[in-house]
């Protein structure tokens, strides 16, 4: 779906959730439970590394719109390991007075791992929208996750002069909250220009990876930083916290995969296979 042909929607709003259950069945992962309402899907799974259970969240309108509301919700159990992804950037479109919603909610249950590595998101400039990832770990699950958004379409000469996103992305341990994350950012506002926001560029994005070391934090400083744009990577006890500014959405996410391979490794003793639809 293009942008034209995003002006000339219909009113009608999508209301659509995708729920997905993984569990270890013999000697690899498989998609245990699959429910789904509204266009929100899932293609079959994928075993490029043999037990690893990749899986592709698919949208097939192509974009959401004002009114639209997209929920995810993921359960893994102990012992599985699930890599989700999207086979392409998410697209907000211009909204009318109506806000379009998305949820994520991820669950990793003791023992699970769970690789969660979305492509960016673009916000149209007037996209009214509201979104909410929430994370809930076990004491002894791995997560690793980014989450990436592009304001505009400055390669179009399109600005986000005008609309919000409200983001917000938090992970819980065991009933603790480890991360709380808030964002708010408004089309046309300071922030997106000044030195303590933004600094002009057009989009941003925060990587987490939990079980994390000392030598984790090294290898992922030791990374090719981005091009054009600024990138970071802390420590906040065992929780590594990379965050980037950037110019093109493509650029902060092959940032933040040569931090995913670079560590990969160390932390699961796994090395990094790339989802095959990021090169189609």
């Amino acid at each position: 779906m293009n942008a034209n042909m995003a002006e000339t929607l219909p009113s009608r709003s999508w209301h659509a959730e995708l729920s997905l259950g993984y569990k270890k069945s013999r000697n690899k992962t498989v998609l245990s439970n699959r429910e789904h309402k509204g266009p929100l899907v899932v293609q079959k799974p994928f075993y490029p590394e043999g037990e690893v259970c990749h899986t592709y969240i698919l949208h097939p309108p192509g974009g959401i719109v004002g009114g639209d509301q997209l929920t995810v919700n993921v359960n893994v159990a102990s012992g599985a390991h699930a890599l989700i992804t999207t086979p392409a950037s998410g697209k907000f479109y211009r909204c009318d007075d109506r806000q379009a919603s998305q949820f994520q909610n991820l669950k990793v249950e003791d023992g699970g791992i769970l690789e969660w590595l979305p492509q960016e998101t673009i916000l149209f400039n007037q996209a009214k929208v509201r979104t909410r990832t929430n994370i809930e770990i076990g004491e002894q699950s791995k997560f690793v996750g980014w989450e990436i958004v592009c304001l505009g379409r400055p390669a179009s000469d399109e600005l986000y002069s005008e609309g919000y996103c409200h983001q917000g992305f938090e992970i819980t341990r065991n009933g603790k909250k480890i991360l709380v994350e808030r964002a708010r950012l408004e089309g046309g506002s300071e922030l997106l220009d000044a030195k303590w926001g933004m600094q002009g560029s057009t989009v941003m994005g925060v990587m987490v990876v939990n079980d994390a070391s000392q030598e984790i934090l090294e290898l992922a400083r030791a990374a090719i930083s981005i091009k054009q744009g600024i990138g970071s990577a802390s420590l906040i006890n065992d929780l590594l916290v990379c965050r980037c500014l950037g110019e093109q959405g493509i650029e902060v996410r092959e940032y933040f995969t040569r931090i995913w391979e670079a560590i990969r490794p160390n932390w699961i003793d796994r090395e990094a296979i790339q989802p095959r639809i990021w090169n189609t």
